[in-house]
């Protein structure tokens, strides 16, 4: 029987190219609905988005360039979405 690979392992084999300068994804920290905050936070497969102290957090550093929370905000909490400049961003590897 083959061994079951957590999805942190799996994760850990993609390459994260990061450019400190531009973080691809805006969110918009002035917005305070707590369900659609929560919504993009519990989304994220990366888990990139926090809520604590009633303000919601974002590190673009190990993003999947899924989508998923600029699908889920609806425009609310994320701002803008674009991909990563040339050269930066995830590289997906198998595993």
């Amino acid at each position: 029987m083959a061994k079951k690979v957590s999805v942190d392992d799996k994760l850990g084999y993609n390459v994260f190219h990061t450019d400190e300068s531009y973080a691809h994804i805006e969110i918009d920290k002035d917005y305070k609905n707590e369900e659609e905050i929560r919504k993009v936070v519990l989304a994220c497969p990366a888990g990139l988005y926090k809520y604590e102290n009633g303000e919601v957090t974002f590190s673009h550093e190990g993003c999947l360039e899924c989508g998923t929370c600029r699908v889920v905000s609806g425009g609310k909490v994320v701002k803008s979405w674009n991909h990563p400049y040339g050269g930066a961003g995830v590289t997906y590897m198998q595993g």
